[in-house]
């Protein structure tokens, strides 16, 4: 695969979980969004020495947090992420394509067990000398997902029309990554 980024030195980044965010909105009641985020997730970009580079993370489900704990946990019930089943969601890469400064990271999704091709838009905002004498790089990164492609199905019909939860869920990735080798 293409190199994510120009000025990125060869070996593997690590994401920074204290200065990074996984985030998602979802409409409500066809007039508002519920906002949350995942709190425990992990990733590694590794560059190789001809430019070439691979990704992939993975998310905590049960870490999933909109500050509202009674919505909360049944989101982690089978009616949603189902986590007692399916504790992990995943992003494996499987290609990159530049578009000047930014460029759309292609991977493998796996939600409750099923996976299905996501592009992520990125943005790379840049390197910098990071706080312990290793580079840092920072990226953000948005995507949006159909639910019921995920086996998120569950139907909330309102009584005069539409749906309680929609079925498009945007994504939004905050990610500074440290250089580990």
């Amino acid at each position: 695969m293409s190199a994510p980024a120009k000025g990125l030195a060869a070996g593997t980044w690590v994401i920074d979980p204290a200065h990074s965010s996984l985030e998602f909105s979802v409409r409500h009641l066809m007039v508002s969004k519920v906002r949350g985020r995942f709190t425990d997730f992990s990733g590694t970009l590794v560059v190789h020495d001809d430019g070439t580079a691979d990704t992939e993370a993975e998310i905590q489900v049960a870490s999933l947090t909109t500050d509202n704990p009674q919505r909360d946990a049944h989101l982690a019930t089978a009616d949603f992420f189902d986590a007692a089943n399916y504790p992990t969601a995943t992003f494996k890469a499987t290609g990159f394509k530049a578009l000047s400064s930014e460029f759309s990271v292609t991977g493998d999704f796996t939600v409750r067990g099923i996976t299905h091709p996501v592009t992520l838009d990125v943005e790379f905002l840049g390197t910098g000398p990071g706080m312990a004498d290793a580079p840092v790089a920072g990226f953000t990164a948005t995507a949006t997902v159909n639910r019921r492609d995920f086996g998120l199905t569950i139907d909330m019909p309102m009584a005069d029309g539409g749906a309680v939860i929609g079925d498009k869920i945007n994504l939004s990735l905050d990610i500074e990554v440290g250089l580990q080798s």
